[in-house]
């Protein structure tokens, strides 16, 4: 099983490094308000899978600890929120979109190895990509910006939980994290290319 997850990790990877990047968020304009936020990370693929990837690869990589596989997630929250906070000041952070579509990716493929990481270091790999995420949601905020991170803050916790379940739901279902984390990988790597 762990060559199975090798093979398929240097399969994405492969195809990672010949995509280009992609721009999910050009041209959608400026959003405000409470629902706005609510119904962002769900109109978009790359949030969906994001939001859904962390909850998954927490349950998995914490089966046996469950107070340590709300931890990961809930820091995402709080990291996209400073990013959102960076991107509505007009803070710029460089290559904001592709840094989005590779954590679909890589978040995949942690899925694929269920990789398990000490707590700091998982905490820190889903804050740099939470940043980001969140970067994209201020940087298109107008108006209310309090009920618009509270929108995306509330939907992007709800996602997280909902791929807890989908993680536990996993854990002892044959190559299932493999397939889910190599879908999830494989739409990032669509995504970069797009």
């Amino acid at each position: 099983m762990r060559n199975q997850r090798i093979v398929a990790i240097a399969a994405l990877a492969v195809l990672a490094s010949g995509a280009g990047p992609a721009f999910a968020h050009t041209g959608i304009g400026h959003t405000s308000g409470f629902f706005a936020g609510v119904s962002h990370p769900f109109g978009g693929l790359d949030h969906l899978l994001a939001m859904l990837s962390v909850g998954i690869w927490s349950a998995l990589a914490n089966k046996n600890e469950t107070g340590r596989m709300w931890v990961a997630p809930a820091a995402f929250v709080v990291a996209m929120l400073l990013g959102a906070t960076l991107g509505y000041l007009n803070v710029a952070l460089p290559m904001v979109e592709t840094a989005i579509a590779l954590s679909v990716i890589l978040l995949g493929l942690m899925i694929v190895a269920r990789l398990e990481l000490p707590l700091a270091v998982g905490v820190l790999v889903v804050a740099v990509f939470a940043i980001s995420h969140g970067h994209a949601h201020g940087a298109e905020a107008t108006g209310s910006i309090l009920a618009y991170m509270a929108g995306f803050a509330i939907a992007t916790a709800t996602l997280h939980v909902a791929g807890i379940g989908l993680g536990l739901a996993l854990t002892n279902v044959r190559y299932a994290s493999i397939t889910a984390g190599t879908a999830i990988a494989a739409a990032g790597t669509y995504l970069l290319a797009a």
